[in-house]
């Protein structure tokens, strides 16, 4: 067939456009926010041209998956969605891109980042991440389980009364636990919520000559304490449960209290997805006296890998994906409760969030008190509160929550999960040239 010239330029046309289209693969993790961005992202489509391909994964897969791609230059993603452990750790490496566009954007106020979630997210002064939101953590209880039980939750508790208010609202036959903790293995999952435990026992990974500290009474306190709680007073099979588990049983009404992510705050309050929404109290992480309590820091943050061909195009979206705008987006379509929590001052200087969302003002207390700079109450060599900022770190916490997760499950002794994770961290840390 002999094509008229009107046929030759519109082929001509839609050939220009298929070549010059183009697709972001972004992979990230199944947590709610990031699931609403996914749903909203047809917005950024439709305003750029710009289609993107979704890769949603199980935290500990996601993690494993970006770092085998980013280590070996693989260039499977153009963004990754990271945290504050690997940010600085892989930009001193090389392997990030830095953000130069965003923190010279006027429009995208860098200064109105949350300076601890900024600061968690620099190396030398230059942002390599944006925050799409920031946590610290704290607990999350049922305010007519409490009642009931006849006692009153401080705002600021120790684990002493945690541990007697955990027992005394489990309710076993109307399979209601008194508190949910996160048992999954992996050095994001339980080794987060245990190494932040650990610190308010007065616990450490390492002594200030990099000697893992398994072998302390503080670890064994720590461990202990969390396995009786979880025997007397946690739910059936909680070796599997990390943040999403936990959040749906809390959701169903069988927990009383739940000690884990701020972020979880707006999920856990949320009519059209919590059955409790209207009996959910907030306090601070448990302490012991000793002047740290159990909580975190933490951003999941959007970044570039060096290996992506579309760099441009992907700063484009993580403007879009964690600017002010998409907050007033995420507000207008769900309301102000349910915006990325953590990442910017004005969201908390904003009266709507603020009285929207009753948690506001203790979850940026806790990002606040969270110090990554001396996390511990003896010195470390370290930085970092649930995770030692240190490449070997994953791989090493990996293992150890393997071996915790197991005296979990019944499987091992807390005991011998102590000994085992000393050893192990010890032959590691040896092996790495830590200790010599």
């Amino acid at each position: 067939m002999k094509l008229t010239p009107i046929l030759v330029g519109a082929f001509t046309l839609a050939l220009a456009a298929s070549a010059s289209a183009q697709t972001l693969t972004i992979a990230t993790v199944n947590n709610g926010d990031m699931i609403r961005m996914q749903g909203l992202s047809s917005a950024f489509t439709e305003a750029t041209g710009i289609e993107l391909n979704w890769v949603v994964l199980e935290e500990n897969t996601l993690r494993q998956n970006v770092t085998t791609d980013i280590a070996t230059n693989g260039g499977q993603y153009d963004v990754m969605t990271i945290g504050t452990y690997e940010v600085p750790i892989w930009a001193k490496q090389g392997w990030l891109v830095p953000l130069d566009a965003l923190t010279n954007d006027a429009d995208y106020a860098v200064d109105d980042l949350l300076p601890p979630i900024r600061d968690g997210l620099s190396v030398d002064g230059k942002l390599y991440a944006a925050p799409f939101y920031g946590e610290s953590s704290f607990i999350m209880y049922r305010t007519d389980l409490m009642e009931k039980a006849g006692l009153e939750m401080p705002e600021a508790p120790t684990w002493e009364f945690i541990g007697q208010a955990a027992r005394a609202m489990t309710d076993r036959a109307n399979d209601i636990n008194g508190i949910c903790l996160r048992g999954k293995a992996g050095w994001g999952e339980n080794m987060a919520f245990l190494t932040a435990m650990s610190n308010s026992f007065g616990a450490r990974w390492f002594d200030e000559n990099w000697k893992p500290q398994f072998d302390s009474e503080q670890w064994k306190s720590t461990l202990h304490t969390y396995l009786s709680l979880m025997a007397d007073a946690g739910p059936a099979g909680a070796s599997s449960n990390g943040f999403n588990e936990n959040l749906t049983l809390f959701q169903q009404g069988k927990c009383g209290m739940w000690i884990d992510a701020t972020v979880a705050a707006s999920f856990v309050t949320n009519p059209d997805d919590s059955t409790v929404a209207d009996k959910v109290g907030f306090a601070l992480a448990p302490d012991n006296g000793l002047g740290k309590r159990g909580n975190w820091l933490w951003a999941w943050s959007l970044a570039i890998p060096k290996g992506s061909q579309q760099q441009d195009a992907a700063a484009q979206f993580i403007k879009w994906a964690t600017d002010k705008a998409y907050l007033e987006m995420v507000a207008a379509q769900d309301g102000w409760a349910n915006v990325p929590p953590g990442t910017r001052i004005s969201l908390y200087e904003n009266a709507e969030y603020k009285a929207a969302a009753p948690f506001a003002d203790m979850t940026l207390g806790s990002i606040y008190a969270a110090d990554p700079t001396h996390p511990t109450v003896d010195p470390v060599p370290y930085v970092g509160v649930q995770f030692v900022a240190i490449p070997e770190f994953a791989g090493i916490a990996t293992n150890v929550g393997q071996l915790f997760s197991a005296a979990l499950a019944g499987q091992m002794s807390a005991d011998d999960a102590l000994a085992q994770a000393q050893e192990a961290t010890l032959r590691d840390m040896t092996r790495a040239g830590y200790i010599k």
